[in-house]
C-alpha cells in the first residue's frame, strides 16, 4: 500500500511546488504603506491639470482577488503624483454616453465576464434588470458601442490583466483592444522583457524586464493582426504547461495602440498583488495612465503582420 501511495503524494507535492500559485494577501495598513513608498512621486511627463479616470471594477465571471488591491494602488498613484482624479465604478450606468464624457480615460480593472459568452455588458444587465433576453442583447450592444465610440472619439482605455476578456467574442472590440484572451497555463515565474528598451513606455524597467509570478496569457482573434505597438514579451520556450503547440517564439503581453483618436494600453502582468511590490511595475502603470490620457507621447504605430 505504501509503495502505491508514496509516488502519488510525491507527484502531488511536486505539482504544488512547481505551480507556484501565490496566496492572496489582505489590504493592510502595512501593505498600503509599502505601495506608497514604492510608488513614483511624480509623473514622467509634467502636467498642470488633473485628469479624471473611471476605474471600472466589477467582475461577473472569474473574480480576481487583486481587484480591490488595484483600486488601492491606482488611488495611491493618482494621489502621490497629483496628476489624476480616480472614480470607482461598479454599475453598467457608468457606460452611458453622458457619463463617459466626464472622464479622460477608463481603466478596466479585471472586470471579467462569465463564460462562455464573455459579454460583460450582458452580464451586468442580467444582474440589474428584468429585461427579456432579446432586450438584454440589444442593450448590451449599445453599451459596447458606447465604450468603443468613447475611445474612437479620443477617450483613453487602460486594460488590466483579465479585463482583456470584457467582450472577448466581439471581433470589433478585439480590434480595438488588440486581441482577445485564449488561455493561460499554470502560474509560474515569468521573465517578461522589453521589446524595445529605448521605448519611453518601458523606461521603468531599465532594460532588465520584470521577473515575477503570474499567469502567462495567450491571445486570439485580432491579436494576430498585430495592430499594436508591443511593449513586453515572454519567451514561449521557457514556459511550462502549454495546452497546445504554438508557432510563435514570443508572446506579447503588453502593448499600446490607437483606436481612432483615442489610445489603448494593455498590461497582462498583474495577476498577483505581490507584483506591485516592484516599483518598476508601478511606474509602468503610471506611465500607461499618462499614455492613455494623451500626456505621454510616443511611438504607438502598429507593427502589423510580417
Amino acid at each position: 500500500m505504501q509503495r502505491i501511495l508514496l509516488p502519488f503524494f510525491m507527484l502531488f507535492y511536486l505539482f504544488n511546488m512547481f505551480a507556484q500559485s501565490i496566496e492572496p494577501i489582505k489590504i493592510t495598513d502595512e501593505w498600503l504603506v509599502s505601495i506608497e513608498k514604492s510608488a513614483p512621486s511624480k509623473t514622467r511627463i509634467a502636467t498642470d491639470s488633473k485628469k479624471k479616470i473611471l476605474v471600472f471594477s466589477k467582475a461577473t465571471g472569474f473574480d480576481h482577488w487583486t481587484i480591490p488591491h488595484n483600486v488601492a494602488m491606482l488611488k495611491i498613484l493618482a494621489r502621490k503624483s497629483n496628476a489624476f482624479e480616480i472614480h470607482i465604478g461598479y454599475d453598467i450606468e457608468n457606460f452611458d454616453k453622458k457619463n463617459l464624457k466626464k472622464y479622460d480615460a477608463v481603466i478596466l480593472n479585471n472586470s471579467n465576464p462569465s463564460g462562455p459568452d464573455r459579454d460583460l455588458f450582458s452580464d451586468l444587465l442580467k444582474q440589474n434588470t428584468t429585461l427579456t433576453a432579446l432586450e438584454i442583447n440589444e442593450e448590451a450592444a449599445v453599451y459596447e458601442k458606447n465604450l468603443m465610440n468613447y475611445v474612437k472619439k479620443g477617450g483613453g482605455l487602460m486594460i488590466l490583466h483579465g479585463a482583456i476578456t470584457v467582450q472577448n467574442n466581439s471581433k470589433e472590440f478585439s480590434k480595438m483592444t488588440g486581441g482577445s484572451f485564449d488561455y493561460h497555463p499554470k502560474q509560474q515565474e515569468i521573465h517578461v522583457k522589453e521589446v524595445d528598451v529605448n521605448h519611453p513606455m518601458v523606461k521603468a524597467f531599465n532594460g532588465k524586464g520584470l521577473t515575477h509570478v503570474d499567469e502567462p496569457y495567450f491571445f486570439k482573434n485580432a491579436y494576430f493582426d498585430y495592430n499594436f505597438r508591443p511593449l513586453l514579451y515572454m519567451d514561449v520556450a521557457k514556459l511550462d504547461g502549454l495546452k497546445k503547440e504554438v508557432d510563435e517564439k514570443v508572446i506579447y503581453v503588453s502593448w499600446i495602440k490607437r483606436h481612432g483618436k483615442g489610445r489603448v494600453f494593455y498590461s497582462s502582468p498583474g495577476h498577483n498583488a505581490q507584483s506591485m511590490e516592484n516599483p518598476e511595475l508601478l511606474q509602468f502603470f503610471l506611465d500607461g495612465m499618462q499614455y492613455v490620457v494623451g500626456d505621454l507621447k510616443c511611438d504607438d504605430s502598429p507593427i502589423g503582420k510580417e
